[in-house]
């Protein structure tokens, strides 16, 4: 080992130029590395902050984003715009690799960019904590939504930055002779991410439901301190592999270097879509979970806590896969790394197959049991074993000495193109919302309120405000009036009109509050939605689409056309107007949302929810009257062109062509593996 000195950061953290105390190559030895215990037990503190809050991320934003002090929504974000923004999200984390990757291979190492990068991440954690804090010092809460966008950058940032570095920081420990451990410690390793992941699954959604967003996010960030600390812990333990600077530029540049790359990220294009399905377990499988029955085991499961079920199963299947099924099916027929791959996309797309079946289920008023989801959670866990575990050790074996952290980000980075396509889909099906838009110029009005001392603005400045606002469907931009009690906001409905509306208008008071709607097909919506609730108080259940259908044939709406009814699930349905382009997919539509609303039992008047709306005065009818109640909503445009089970038929089909079309690939494919070096045994 070398004797040269060089130097090093304050507190143990290694500099680019590496301190001499730092082993930077493995010994020759047929026992397990003495790092590997810190970074597994780090691994398993890190993966419990990043899945505690991403499991309650899409139910935070849906359900508590807009009740939170200092927040500027009046309204519940959309479980489709949660979705679509929990995958951007998600496609933040695993892109970020890509650049922690580079930094640790080119420039820093891996320790030190961990290191630094774990603090980062730290940072973020804080930031999600401290969403919507009233702190003395300050006249305002801390704004909600601002806090929540710079927590969830900053922990893309730290938790994709360190991913490849710590994926490879394993491998690097190992030479070729104790290289028969490596298997098993990647097994170890997803191991370690699973119980993090279990524990946090259980744990942040109760904290979300009982005692509110601060202590949800923050015991999180709490955890990540400590796989900070534990990580740093270890450091004279570890092997550093120092960076490379230019010869790794040079090598990932090289020739050789763009031929790997190219080779391996064939891979990752099939492997994409395998997590364009996975990652809809903390979106769409959530919002899923909220429609079934799920008292299960005695215990009546929260919806985030669903998700407990992938790393329970992954505890069980990974050693079961390992030192039983793996080597019996050798036995028969040679389990080469992408013969797994292989199986693994064809078991996936029964695992979402089994979800679709339940959402058909779901769309006709029926109440699946969550056995639906376990059943299909079984499925893609073993999926997941066979696609993700061997796709990660054969990314490391497949990268050169000087390449491991960046093949690694290469290989994360398939988890970005996947919720690329998941983002996607849902940005697609959604058709464009007026409604949303005319919010959107409702805020801008209201901003300017609280800047001019709650002043109207005149309809000239107010105008100026919303100048150049429109959708995406290029409609004409929203305008504004004064009137008697306040303003109104209006959206021009263009060519075919009628009657006296020429426009859809939103009133509201002179304090910015909503008044009431005026806009073209309100009344006989609502005049259907009453046939829907006499019918629900007849029988006690909603009309099918058949029963609703046959009870609002004859009515029209002012355009001369039929109104569509469509049951959502047991408790929600839909009237629509076709409105004046004469189709429900425009961002004309108008769409009355029907929705069953139960009052909250004892049990639920002391969670965190229940609490706030009493706080804020917002209770539901239900809650104030102790009865059922049906409540409705109008919206204009923001329909889904697939919703439902052809939804997650769509994503059954796309993966099973993708795992068909894999074969040829698995099968001509041609590995190359390459260890590190072993420096002489002192």
């Amino acid at each position: 080992m070398s004797s040269n000195k060089s130097n090093s950061a304050p507190g143990g953290i290694e500099s680019p130029m590496h301190s001499s105390k730092y082993r930077t190559a493995p010994t020759p030895t047929k026992k397990l590395p003495g790092g590997i215990p810190y970074i597994i037990g780090n691994e398993a503190a890190e993966r419990f902050s990043f899945y505690g809050m991403k499991g309650i991320l899409a139910i935070f934003m849906t359900t508590y984003l807009f009740l939170m002090p200092g927040q500027w929504l009046g309204t519940a974000m959309s479980e489709v715009d949660a979705a679509k923004w929990f995958h951007v999200f998600v496609i933040a984390v695993y892109w970020t690799p890509l650049l922690g990757a580079f930094i640790a291979d080119a420039f820093l190492g891996k320790y030190l960019t961990i290191m630094l990068l774990s603090i980062v991440y730290c940072i973020g954690h804080g930031a999600l904590a401290l969403m919507g804090m009233e702190l003395p010092f300050m006249d305002e809460p801390l704004n909600p939504s601002l806090f929540l966008v710079l927590g969830l950058i900053l922990i893309a940032l730290g938790a994709g930055g360190i991913k490849p570095c710590v994926s490879a920081h394993v491998g690097d420990q190992f030479g070729e002779s104790n290289a028969h451990w490596l298997t098993k410690i990647y097994m170890v390793f997803y191991l370690s991410i699973n119980v993090g992941a279990a524990i946090s699954n259980m744990l942040t959604p109760w904290l979300l439901k009982w005692h509110g967003p601060h202590w949800a996010f923050g015991v999180p960030g709490v955890l990540m301190a400590i796989a900070t600390i534990m990580f740093w812990m270890g450091r004279h333990k570890f092997i550093h592999v120092p960076p490379r600077g230019m010869a790794f530029i040079r090598e990932v540049f090289s020739f050789q270097g763009i031929k790997i790359i190219l080779k391996l990220g064939i891979i990752y294009v099939f492997v994409a879509v395998f997590w364009a399905l996975f990652d809809q377990t903390g979106s769409m499988w959530v919002f899923q979970a909220e429609d079934m029955n799920r008292y299960w085991l005695g215990i009546h499961w929260l919806p985030s806590q669903i998700q407990l079920i992938n790393p329970v199963m992954i505890l069980i299947l990974v050693p079961l896969f390992g030192w039983v099924v793996y080597p019996l099916l050798n036995k028969v027929w040679p389990l080469t790394p992408l013969r797994k791959i292989s199986l693994g996309f064809f078991i996936m797309a029964v695992g979402f197959s089994v979800i679709a079946i339940a959402q058909q289920l779901i769309d006709v008023g029926q109440t699946p049991s969550i056995g639906w989801q376990v059943l299909a959670y079984a499925l893609i866990t073993t999926a997941e074993v066979m696609v993700s575990i061997t796709c990660l050790e054969f990314s490391y074996t497949q990268a050169p000495r000087k390449m491991k952290s960046i093949i690694m980000g290469l290989f994360l980075f398939s988890v970005t193109l996947g919720n690329t396509i998941t983002a996607g889909v849902l940005m697609v099906i959604a058709v464009p919302s007026g409604t949303q838009v005319m919010t959107q110029a409702h805020e801008k009005i209201t901003a300017w309120m609280d800047t001019h001392d709650g002043a109207l603005p005149d309809e000239a400045q107010a105008n100026q405000l919303l100048d150049g606002l429109r959708d995406s469907a290029g409609l004409q931009p929203p305008f504004y009036s004064l009137t008697e009690s306040g303003f109104t906001i209006g959206l021009p409905l263009g060519d075919g009109s009628v009657g006296a509306f020429t426009s859809g208008n939103l009133f509201y008071l002179v304090d910015g509050t909503k008044d009431h709607m005026e806009w073209p097909a309100i009344v006989e919506l609502n005049v259907a939605a009453d046939q829907v609730e006499t019918f629900w108080k007849e029988n006690g259940f909603l009309p099918s689409n058949e029963q609703g259908a046959e009870l609002v044939k004859e009515d029209m709406d002012p355009w001369g056309q039929a109104l569509v009814y469509r049951l959502s699930n047991r408790k929600e349905f839909t009237v629509g107007s076709l409105g004046p382009d004469g189709d429900l997919l425009t961002s004309s539509a108008i769409v009355l949302n029907g929705t069953i609303v139960e009052p909250p039992t004892p049990e639920e008047e002391g969670t965190w929810l229940a609490r706030r709306r009493a706080e804020l005065g917002i209770n539901s009818e239900s809650a104030d009257s102790g009865e059922i109640t049906l409540s409705r909503d109008t919206q204009i445009g923001g329909q889904l062109r697939l919703h439902g089970a052809s939804f997650f038929w769509f994503f059954t089909w796309l993966m099973l062509g993708t795992a068909v079309a894999f074969v040829p690939v698995a099968y001509l494919y041609k590995p190359r593996t390459y260890l590190m070096e072993e420096s002489p045994r002192e």
